[in-house]
Parts: structure tokens; sequence; C-alpha cells
């Protein structure tokens, strides 16, 4: 892929291979769509049936294939094999199928994955840096590709993936299918995306003690060698692929938000679980707020599961607020999160630096059971709650009665993933409440009496992010680029028009949704400065909305067949 493949998704493709070295190469394999012309030109003739086949027909045949296998691992194997063999029909399918087929690439299938990604190996799909070997770090990414063939990083040292823990070289698995996101639903080149391990070890028992793990059998390091590893790194991405950007993803608590906040100012670079979250549950929140004709300062919030997640949520909360000029410590007596060991209340001494600020004020709870959640809604009335805990059936028929008591329609969120982790499902939420409550989930459920439950999932968000900043090639990702995110979202929300809608958009629009909210990037990267996309590429970027919004699904790469030239 030379340097200017992203913005030029048209036209013939150059291809240096013929044979069967170009069947083997999944950017370029057509498999039984390869023309007649082609097959002469690239030696493919005798090593194809003879009929030629249009993508639709492969897609169909593939679709069946796909429906034949028995469990939705299977499902995902076979998938992950198709990605290996052709990159057009691959993506072509689960566009087809989206719906479908999200929940098998992703969460919660691809969670299974992780945790039988050593058992199921069988090929890489990424690059893998190993702690003990800091010196082959360049050598390394450089094997991947040249500075310009690298749009977007996705890296993860696997400590908390998915709700399933520290899964150690797995983390290759959610890299993957993070930049298999990045593609379908907001079309950065597959070819221009790199997947990162950093294997550091692993606290997993079952990994450390498995003869077929794949990764460091040692445990964890952390500390000062840690974090020389993790800068070295960075360090070397910047210099080996200066236009690129890097998302950290599924880091554990005690390094997701330090590590981001150390690295925002050095580099265009995202953390889904703190932004991303965030992000995707602020836009629901505000459509829900529409709803319910209240503003942010009048809120009040419990985050039930104070970790990467339920803490990023709480900043980007804070940030809105702070942007519409409430004071602090108003917004902190307006959130309360609660963790394993309940309520966090200032006197506690294991808070983390992104916990502190929300600690509610010791004195104020002498006398309440602060392990209880019943008794901290009871105390709060709160007119949201928002779970991120992993601690499925905590909100309990107790609890939501409780909390719908005191509010007309309650806003609850069970965002925790995989589905069997939920802290409720829709239907007993909506049941305890009469229908009242708006819902919000981490994972895909059905309607709920024609009422629709909107999926809070962050591929509604990290990927338009990720391609808009590509495009802007964007020197840093700033709140008020996430803030133009969380905007744009919330006005795609069905509820808008429809009283039975979801809060999010459906999951068959994200391709869309991520189109439009790349262009509130772009353009908030150009009002703001920090976009050089003119200065690098000599291009010029429309300002007016609608011409900006051409622009970026123009430079969208979609599954199509385009015509093959010799090198």
């Amino acid at each position: 892929m030379s340097e200017k493949a992203l913005l030029s998704h048209t036209g013939p493709i150059i291809c240096p291979f013929e044979g069967r070295d170009l069947l083997n190469a999944p950017e370029y394999n057509k498999g039984t769509a390869f023309s007649k012309d082609e097959r002469e030109t690239f030696k493919l003739v005798g090593l194809l049936p003879p009929k030629i086949n249009s993508l639709d027909s492969q897609v169909q045949r593939a679709y069946e294939q796909y429906s034949a296998r028995g469990t939705n691992i299977a499902k995902n194997t076979f998938l992950m094999s198709m990605k290996y063999q052709n990159h057009v029909l691959y993506f072509r399918l689960l566009q087809d199928h989206i719906k479908e087929m999200m929940s098998i690439v992703y969460t919660p299938t691809e969670g299974d994955a992780i945790e039988q990604y050593s058992r199921l190996f069988r090929r890489p799909d990424g690059v893998f840096l190993d702690i003990d070997h800091e010196s082959e770090i360049r050598q390394s990414l450089e094997a991947w590709g040249r500075p310009g063939d690298v749009d977007y990083i996705i890296v993860s040292d696997g400590e908390e993936i998915l709700g399933i823990g520290d899964q150690g070289i797995g983390a290759i698995g959610i890299s993957s299918a993070k930049a298999v996101l990045m593609t379908l639903c907001a079309g950065v080149h597959p070819s221009r995306i790199m997947p990162v391990a950093l294997d550091v070890g692993t606290d997993n028992s079952d990994l450390l003690n498995d003869r077929l793990y794949l990764g460091r059998r040692k445990p964890r390091v952390r500390g000062e060698r840690y974090d020389s590893f993790v800068d070295k790194f960075v360090q070397t991405v910047k210099e080996v692929f200066p236009r690129a950007v890097l998302h950290f993803e599924d880091f554990g608590l005690s390094n997701a938000r330090r590590l981001l906040d150390l690295y925002r100012p050095q580099l265009p670079c995202f953390n889904d679980d703190v932004q991303g979250t965030g992000a995707v549950t602020l836009s629901a929140l505000t459509a829900a707020l529409r709803v319910i004709d209240m503003d942010f300062k009048d809120l009040r919030i419990i985050i039930f599961g104070a970790g990467t997640a339920g803490t990023g949520i709480a900043d980007q909360i804070k940030s809105v607020m702070t942007a519409q000029g409430i004071s602090e410590q108003l917004i902190f007596d307006h959130i309360w999160l609660v963790d394993k060991p309940g309520l966090l209340i200032s006197k506690m001494d294991i808070l983390t630096d992104a916990q502190r600020p929300y600690a509610a004020n010791s004195e104020n709870w002498n006398g309440i059971d602060t392990t209880s959640l019943f008794q901290i809604v009871k105390k709060i009335k709160p007119h949201v709650l928002i779970g991120c805990s992993t601690k499925p059936k905590a909100f309990t028929e107790e609890v939501v009665k409780e909390m719908a008591r005191h509010v007309e329609r309650p806003v609850i969120l069970p965002l925790s993933n995989p589905t069997r982790l939920h802290e409720a499902v829709p239907a007993d939420l909506l049941a305890w409440t009469n229908n009242k409550a708006l819902v919000a989930t981490g994972s895909p459920f059905d309607p709920v009496d024609g009422i629709e439950i909107a999926e809070n999932n962050n591929c509604f968000v990290y990927p338009g992010i990720g391609m808009g900043s590509v495009l802007a090639r964007a020197d840093r990702i700033t709140d008020t680029m996430i803030a133009a995110v969380v905007n744009e979202l919330a006005e795609d929300a069905p509820i808008n028009f429809d009283q039975h809608g979801g809060l999010l958009p459906d999951i068959s629009d994200i391709r869309e949704v991520s189109a439009k909210i790349a262009t509130a990037v772009v353009l908030q990267s150009l009002k703001e400065g920090t976009a050089r996309v003119e200065l690098l590429d000599d291009i010029t970027v429309p300002r007016e909305k609608s011409a900006c919004l051409s622009w970026v699904k123009e430079r969208m790469w979609t599954p199509e067949y385009r015509n093959l030239v010799k090198m």
C-alpha cells in the first residue's frame, strides 16, 4: 500500500504478486472473482475453478457456510479464517450482516475466543512485543511496514479484557477485533491498521499452567520496568510512524488513565475504555435528558463500578458540566462512585487518583451501610444509575423500585460485558418500572414490549474518532474533539423521533454514524488548530458540514473488488 492509498479508494490497484502468492495475499485476493484477463495476467489459470463468481455470489456462499457453524465460537473462527484469505469478501460479508455478526466478531463471542487464544491459534495477526526483548521493538514495528504505511495502531497489554480480566498474550485478540471494527464501521483501510500486543506476562494462573499458552509464562511485570517498556514502544511509534494515531485498549486500572494522561500531549492517542466508553455513555445520557427535560447540573448520578470505564464516564460527565460553567465542587456533589468496598468516601486510603475527586464526604454517611446499593440509592435518590461493575444482577428489583419511587423516568444503563455479567436485563428493568425506565445496555438485546433497547457499544464512537483523527492528521486528540462526538451521536438518537426508539442509533446504521462522527472530529480539529492535513497532504478540507461529510465518505474504504494491474 502506498502512502496515498488512504486517500484513493477508487481505480486500479498495483499488485506485486502472481500465482499462488497472490491467492495467499488477503489484501489482493479475489478468489473465484478474478476475471479472465486477471487470471491470465497474474498466472492464475488452472489455480482456480473455471467458474467466475460475482462478489454477491461469494457472499451468499460464505453466509451459507457461516450459518452451518453450530456454535458462536465456531462462527467466530470461520470468520477469522476468511479474514486471512480475502479482505474484501470478509468485510463485505460482515457489512451485509452487521447486526447479526457484530456480537460474533466483537463482544461477547470475541471474549470467548480471546480466552482460548492459544488453543485456537492458527496464524499471527499483528505485532507481538516481549518485555524481555525490549531492544527488538523498532525491528518488530518496522517489519510491519514503512512510515507511510500505517495510519492507526491499536495496542493492549491484555490486563483487563472485555470483563474477563487478564488474558496475557490474548491481548492481540482484542487489538485485532478493534481493528476489524475500525474498518467495518469507519472505513479505515484494513492494511493500514496495526494491532499490537505488549507481552509483559500474566497473573492468570490458568494461562501460566497451560502448556499451550503462547505468551510469556511469567507473572505480570509492573513498576519502572513496565513503564520503561511502554515508553520505549510509544517513542518508537512516534519515530517510525509519525502520522499514526495510537489507540490504547484494555489496560488495567492502575495504568489506563495514567498512560493516557502521560502521552496525550505527545502524540494523537486515545483510550477507548476511558474516553470511548465515556463518550458513548454520555451520548445516551444526553438523549435521555431530552426525554426527561433535565439539565446535567440537576442530575444525581450513581456509577456502580469505578474502574477505568466508570471513572472515564464520570470524567466525561464532568467535562460537559464544566463546559456549561458548573463549578467543580458542584459537579463532584452530583456524581457518586461505588466499587468493591462500596460507596467511595473520603476517609478511604485505597482510592486511585481517578477516583479520589469523586469520593463522598465521609461525615455525610455516618450510620448508613455504604456497602449496600439499596441504602445508597435510598439516600441519594438518583436520576441515573450506570453499571460498569461486571457484577451480574447487581441492580435488583428492590434497588430499581426504590430508584423509581423518587424519579418519574429513571435512566438505567447496565453496561458490563459480556452479557452474562450484566447488572440487570432490560425486560426486568422495564417490568419493575412499569416501562418507565430509559435503558441502554453494553450488549445487544431484543426490544421489550415494542421498546427498543439501545446498545451502548463503544463502536458508535471510537471508529469515527479514529478515522476523523487520521483524516485530520491531528497532532493530538482533545477533550473538545470528544465533546463534538458526544453531541453528534446524541443528535442521531432514535428516541428524538420516536418515543419507543433507543437512546443510541441502531447498529445497522453504524457506517453512516461513524462518517458523521469522523466529520465532527475533522471540523473540530481544524477549528482548534490540531489538524495537520492541509499542511502535510496539501489538501483543502471543506469547512461546511455537509461538504466535509462528503469529503470524509470519499475516503472511507469499502469492500469492493478493484481491477488489478501488474507492478
